[in-house]
């Protein structure tokens, strides 16, 4: 049993283990208005317009809150009210943004795959083809419903080729897989602190066309979540227009510091794919089968069917775990019973090993001889 002040490794999609330096950089307080904290919010807009691949043609605007919070500002600044988006389901978190529409009160149909199947570019062509009412084009870069990696790049092509604009959704996947967002090409792309940055939660960002950016005035339909005006006021006076979370920003600062150390997103995302090879055969060998093939496999997080056996209960499974000082995540497919396992955060091949021998020590306990899932 673990102490009270032990602290355990998250192996989830987020919040997740950060560095020590990244946690003290949280133990000074800044003045919103200050010099120096206004420098560190320029050094954080640039590293990530330049982490995204961006150019002069972009801009990066920051909102306080999480991930959600700045899809949802993306979405509203820049789908015009008399636009329609065309959204990519294959998970909860396409269903989310079908849920902001709602909310929005924005035009919008979907192309929904199963939770193990990406979209077929060549069904966004048709479906785009066929209603010439669709203005923009929603994708999820990686669904950590499943862990699966969206063809991105081919669906920006044919949106592209059809004259209309795309909104990724990159939160899982950025700063750990490869993104040009100048190339791709794209409207606008949001993610946060909390993800493959390392950074503590409370702040997303969207790194977006300023061209795009500027035409969308009066697109939003709230004041906190507007990002043209958000941008504006930046473009001012540097300052944020409301209280920003100033411990969480200068966290990110150190954890982009950190990010660059370790050889940017191709380091970090080594990193986190040696994770994941690591993880996905010490299950296998534990009798565990992985619902996504290689393939499709994104290194963010793993999902993992449920053992058939009827000794396995996931929330003592679970509870197990964490005592022993690894935290896990349950599933949310629809298509099986699953739960999940990250591969990213301060964490590495030791770590992995450590839950993967965790996770055989309380299967035995437990007495789960069965870890395959039923079959189909």
């Amino acid at each position: 049993m673990v102490t009270k002040n032990y602290e355990p490794f998250l192996l989830t999609p987020g919040p997740l283990t950060t560095s020590l330096t990244t946690k003290q950089a949280m133990l000074r307080d800044w003045g919103s208005r200050d010099a120096a904290f206004i420098q560190i919010n320029r050094e954080v807009r640039d590293r990530l317009v330049a982490l995204a691949g961006g150019g002069e043609a972009f801009t990066c605007v920051p909102v306080q809150g999480s991930g959600t919070f700045a899809v949802e500002a993306m979405v509203a600044t820049f789908l015009p009210r008399d636009g329609k988006l065309l959204i990519l389901i294959n998970g909860a978190y396409g269903h989310r943004i079908a849920k902001i529409c709602d909310y929005l009160d924005r035009d919008y149909v979907t192309y929904e795959t199963a939770e193990n199947t990406p979209p077929d570019p060549a069904e966004v062509d048709a479906i785009l083809d066929g209603d010439a009412a669709i203005s923009h084009v929603a994708i999820i870069h990686c669904e950590t419903t499943s862990g699966i990696l969206n063809p991105v790049a081919e669906v920006a092509a044919v949106v592209a080729k059809r004259n209309r604009r795309l909104l990724v959704d990159s939160m899982s996947a950025f700063g750990a897989l490869e993104i040009d967002v100048a190339a791709l090409p794209c409207d606008a792309l949001a993610a946060s602190s909390n993800k493959c940055i390392e950074g503590a939660p409370g702040m997303g960002f969207v790194i977006c066309r300023t061209e795009t950016l500027a035409a969308a005035k009066g697109n939003a339909h709230s004041l906190s979540l507007d990002l043209q005006d958000q941008w504006s006021a930046m473009e001012k006076n540097a300052q944020w227009r409301f209280t920003p979370p100033t411990h969480v920003v200068a966290a990110f600062h150190q954890a982009l510091a950190e990010h660059a150390d370790e050889g940017g997103v191709a380091g970090r995302g080594g990193r986190y794919r040696r994770n994941c090879e690591i993880l996905i055969s010490g299950m296998k060998a534990l009798g565990f089968e992985p619902l996504l093939p290689a393939a499709l496999q994104a290194p963010i997080i793993v999902t993992f069917h449920m053992p058939v056996d009827p000794s396995f209960d996931f929330q003592v499974f679970y509870d197990r775990l964490a005592e022993q000082g690894y935290v896990i995540y349950p599933g949310k497919l629809t298509v099986a019973d699953s739960f999940r396992i990250g591969c990213i955060g301060r964490i590495d091949e030791t770590v992995i090993q450590g839950a993967l021998s965790a996770m055989e020590k309380t299967l035995e306990d437990m007495g789960v001889r069965q870890r395959g899932p039923a079959a189909a």
